[in-house]
């Protein structure tokens, strides 16, 4: 019975590893990332013997990849964000 004690004492208070300011950074990094691939889609021809400039567009070549990479940023910032520390 003891033994069942002991280890009840020792096992994790059901912690998360961040805050909750953390998750919510992560999500918004999550969501910039997935409006960067939106962005992306797209600009196919529907006949495949024709050629379409619309691959070329300044929104598939600049602004999404951009925008996904910011959305990496807000992740790692998210991930590397230390939490504020706890007074006891």
């Amino acid at each position: 019975m003891k033994d069942n004690k002991d280890r009840k004492e020792q096992s994790p208070q059901g912690d998360f590893l961040f805050d909750k300011v953390n998750y919510k950074i992560l999500l918004i990094g999550i969501g910039v990332i997935a409006l960067g691939f939106i962005l992306m889609s797209g600009g196919g021809s529907d006949d495949p013997n024709v050629f379409s400039e619309a691959i070329f567009d300044f929104r598939r070549i600049r602004l999404a990849p951009t925008t996904v990479l910011i959305g990496f940023g807000i992740t790692i910032y998210a991930i590397l964000k230390s939490p504020k520390p706890v007074d006891k």
